[in-house]
């Protein structure tokens, strides 16, 4: 199983979009999968259903920090190169999905921001692009591991 069917099998068993991203990399992070979906659990449904960065766009991001990120807050090249990591990663999943905003990528079904997450049932899987969203940021991060953008960069 790669790592898309994983992240939205993940999804599909009730975690969290960030949390599906994180689940599915958990082995590469050198986590235990329990933490690593602890860990991002605040960043589902745009933070906490905010509907800001979309939560596989923040799952994929904290993968590739826990990977590839930096540790020294004066070594600027390090953060350079990371935060052009960032901004590739993020423009990829903005590129293939049309945003990086939950509430944009969800439409109409966008403007729900209660705490209250919402049943997982047949008819919300129906109304939600999220696990093609999950599906999609866990391909991008798959493929930036193998190097398949090194031209791209």
């Amino acid at each position: 199983m790669n790592k898309s069917e994983k992240a939205r099998e993940l999804f599909m068993e009730g975690y969290n979009c960030a949390q599906a991203i994180a689940g599915a990399y958990a082995e590469e992070m050198g986590m235990e999968f329990d933490t690593a979906v602890k860990m991002v659990s605040s960043f589902g449904a745009g933070m906490g259903r905010l509907r800001e960065v979309c939560g596989a766009v923040s799952g994929m991001l904290f993968v590739a920090g826990a990977l590839y990120g930096y540790n020294d807050p004066k070594d600027l090249s390090a953060k350079k190169e990371h935060y052009e990591r960032v901004q590739f990663l993020a423009g990829q999943f903005k590129a293939e999905a049309g945003s990086i905003i939950c509430r944009e990528l969800l439409g109409a079904e966008g403007k729900d921001t209660s705490p209250s997450p919402q049943e997982r049932t047949e008819e919300y899987y129906k109304k939600r692009s999220c696990p093609d969203k999950v599906a999609l940021a866990a391909d991008i991060m798959e493929k930036y591991m193998r190097n398949e953008y090194i031209n791209s960069l």
